[in-house]
């Protein structure tokens, strides 16, 4: 015997005393659909000991010449209550700034528009939320300010972007499957140091981001088929935003610490400490990024077979230290966007520019990191990480099995730790170098 009613909000359940029949779902996989369609409840799945009561049909539906009621051929269930889980809710009660406010009454609403309000009202505390923890964060360091004396107050309005604008940028980039929860998290930690100690910083990391984001799925398809660890939409997990943004973020706050946060000129003249950092942290970002735009653009577009670094064979595509003349000449764009969005930001904010050195050799040096951090990416991974083909399956793999064929390098690093080797070096490296030919006001 059926003991209760599927239908959301329904309590109604068997009880022999009482005028109400319980109907299975269809068998006919036409009418069963339309009954769960009908239902409006979320994934939701039918068994054989599901039931409706009669209360959700017409009576025209009822077939009534036999001794018990039964539903007719086409009968559908039509009457129901959406709302009946909100009904209690005559209004919404919301506190904001210590006032009550009465928003409206949800009585008699459809429950999509019921879930439209319940989702806005959500995004209203989230909003109010960040406004307080960047009030909070401002008053933190006006009392430090105070303290010590010789620090300078960071403006309420920089930390209000810095909070809100990261949350927006990670909240549409879990929502697209860029990130998964904990590179949401760890994202947001990323963006807001790299945004509160110079909004270079995070214009920079914004174009990694969003670049890297729309290549890891552009012909998702093709790259299903050819790499075994290929993950739907490329969702980017702690890990691997750690990898990225570690050296970053480090170098953000040992910024501040020299420089304190807001925008300054590349002068190595005038600020030595600073602009070394400066570069340092976009030589990470362009690498990070020139390795990206490497792996994924050079992956599908080359039409010849990528060679191994080390040695100029020519290996399978998908092959750790394999590279392409397609592939290097992507990363020494996706470096150059990175310098692009670093160099425009200047443009904008720095005030004193005509009074320091030329800024536009930034845009070159974001090239030639992406292109030096995909070379040594490149060198790191045909040495110290395995690729082997799974002669089962025709996929490269990453790991040693009985039925894999070793093509080249050795199981010490696995890819995350390739790219967090790689962007040390190039924020190492370069800089070093760069403030030796850096031209001079």
């Amino acid at each position: 015997m059926p003991t209760n009613c599927a239908a959301a909000g329904c309590a109604t359940t068997y009880n022999k005393h009482i005028n109400i029949s319980f109907h299975r779902f269809p068998l006919d996989p036409k009418r069963r659909k339309e009954w769960v369609r009908l239902l409006r409840r979320k994934n939701f799945v039918p068994g054989k000991h599901t039931f409706l009561c009669s209360k959700h049909f017409e009576a025209s539906c009822f077939d009534l010449t036999g001794q018990t009621r039964r539903l007719k051929m086409d009968a559908v269930p039509t009457i129901f209550d959406f709302c009946t889980h909100l009904k209690s809710m005559k209004t919404v009660i919301f506190s904001l700034g210590g006032s009550l406010i009465s928003l409206l009454s949800m009585t008699d609403l459809d429950d999509n528009i019921c879930k439209k309000y319940i989702k806005m009202i959500t995004n209203i505390v989230i909003l109010s939320l960040i406004i307080c923890i960047s009030l909070a964060f401002w008053i933190m360091s006006m009392t430090a300010s105070t303290y010590y004396g010789n620090l300078q107050p960071v403006s309420p309005w920089r930390w209000l972007f810095s909070v809100v604008v990261p949350v927006l940028i990670v909240s549409n980039g879990f929502k697209k499957k860029s990130l998964d929860h904990s590179g949401a998290l760890g994202g947001l930690v990323v963006g807001f140091i790299l945004t509160i100690a110079n909004f270079s910083f995070f214009t920079s990391l914004l174009m990694f981001f969003l670049s890297s984001s729309k290549l890891t799925k552009w012909k998702g398809e093709i790259k299903k088929r050819l790499d075994s660890e290929y993950k739907e939409g490329g969702q980017r997990n702690w890990i691997q935003v750690f990898c990225n943004g570690a050296v970053p973020t480090e170098l953000a706050l040992l910024y501040m610490i020299e420089n304190g946060p807001g925008e300054i000129p590349i002068d190595f003249s005038k600020q030595y400490t600073a602009s070394w950092m400066c570069l340092s942290l976009l030589a990470a970002l362009a690498c990070c990024a020139g390795d990206t735009w490497a792996s994924e653009v050079g992956t599908v577009l080359s039409k010849s077979p990528p060679r191994l670094i080390t040695t100029w064979e020519k290996v399978p595509v998908g092959t750790n230290g394999g590279v392409t003349v397609v592939g290097l000449a992507s990363s020494l764009l996706g470096g150059t966007s990175v310098g692009v969005a670093y160099f425009l930001t200047q443009l904008v904010f720095v005030n004193d520019l005509d009074v320091s050195a030329p800024q536009w050799p930034i845009i070159a040096f974001g090239g030639l990191a992406g292109l030096l951090g995909s070379v040594v990416d490149s060198y790191l991974g045909a040495t110290m990480q395995f690729t082997g083909l799974d002669e089962s399956t025709g996929m490269v793999v990453n790991s040693p099995a009985n039925e894999v064929k070793h093509i080249a390098g050795k199981p010490i690093l696995d890819n995350n730790a390739v790219n967090l080797f790689s962007s040390v070096l190039v924020a190492l490296l370069l800089p070093t170098a760069a403030c030796q030919f850096w031209p001079i006001e």
